[in-house]
């Protein structure tokens, strides 16, 4: 197995990738809007990258967070709020925005689990900061650490609760940017006091069982490389200070944020700590390219990778998706004016 996820060129699985994939065995899938037709084309190019390997709990992702972020849309399956929402209902009622962010969570997760999607790259527990990139914007939880974890684990819960795994994201944390990670480098070069605070949610939530990396440079840990391709930030920082020890995956190679080959960026980012290298764009030269330079997966990254998949097993007793999109509503109905 080699520690990396692909993207897929289409809406199947065309011959040569299908040779490639079985060959090489990559560590799991990322889906797009480019691969998604409605629920049976779907559900049939999932299976068919199960029936590839073999494996029940292959890790098969997508950016499904709800706003402006949904691989799978409307009219075919349910459309979802931006996190702000649930951020401003907690502004009234706590209990009631932790509440309606698991059901939506929960909601998502049997959206995607019908169609045989076994992770989300959700939440997001960046913290929000004025003046900063709207990139994150409506995308977040909030401007309070404390808040943040709180709803992140609501969203947590719900995703496991449908039989879905989660992603937090994006560590050490996105909130300060002051530039789009998809277009541009962003150097963030506040004091350790300060940073403090974007640790927060994911220290309290470190036992999330995935999480990702920010193509973000912090100059108060490393001044020349993003965090992403950092020992001293993934080492130090996501694996000691916030103690992480799940399943961790880089962004996406192919934001603009990094330079250089993508190959050479999957085998850095492999090199300074992240578990798995995520490559989105489902170009075979690429992907040819990243499985020459990758090792083998490691012993420690396939154990964090089997005990995530195996972190949630989806129940019997699934309440309809139909009463957790009403109980949802019912509970946002303050603020979806």
């Amino acid at each position: 197995m080699k520690p990396v996820i692909f993207g897929l060129a289409g809406e199947t699985l065309g011959p040569d990738e299908r040779a490639f994939f079985a060959e090489v065995e990559p560590a799991g899938y990322i889906l797009f809007k480019r691969n998604i037709v409605d629920r049976s084309q779907l559900r049939a190019l999932t299976d068919a990258l199960r029936s590839l390997h073999g494996r029940d709990d292959l890790l098969i992702m997508i950016d499904q967070e709800g706003g402006r972020v949904a691989r799978m849309q409307a009219p075919v399956w349910p459309s979802f709020p931006p996190a702000a929402l649930f951020d401003r209902l907690y502004d009234i009622a706590p209990s009631s925005a932790i509440a309606a962010a698991r059901a939506n969570a929960q909601a998502i997760a049997l959206t995607l689990a019908e169609v045989g999607i076994t992770v989300d790259a959700l939440p997001l527990l960046d913290v929000r900061q004025d003046g900063a990139s709207d990139i994150m914007g409506d995308r977040t939880l909030g401007a309070e650490p404390m808040r943040v974890a709180a709803l992140g684990r609501a969203v947590l819960e719900g995703l496991a609760a449908g039989g879905v795994v989660g992603i937090v994201k994006h560590m050490p944390g996105h909130g300060r940017a002051l530039v789009d990670s998809h277009l541009d480098l962003p150097v963030v070069t506040a004091e350790s006091d300060a940073l403090e605070s974007d640790l927060a949610p994911f220290r309290t939530l470190r036992s999330a069982p995935m999480g990702m990396t920010a193509h973000v440079v912090y100059t108060q840990w490393d001044t020349d490389r993003p965090a992403s391709l950092s020992p001293t930030v993934i080492g130090e920082v996501i694996r000691d200070r916030i103690g992480f020890d799940g399943l961790l995956m880089s962004d996406d190679l192919d934001m603009k944020a990094l330079k250089g080959s993508i190959p050479d960026l999957a085998a850095g980012v492999v090199a300074a700590g992240c578990d798995l290298a995520l490559n989105c764009f489902g170009r075979m030269d690429d992907m040819i390219g990243i499985a020459n330079v990758l090792p083998d997966i490691s012993e420690r990254a396939r154990a964090r990778l089997d005990r995530a998949m195996a972190s949630v097993t989806r129940g019997g007793d699934q309440p309809p998706l139909e009463q957790l999109l009403a109980t949802r509503d019912q509970l946002l109905e303050p603020v979806a004016a």
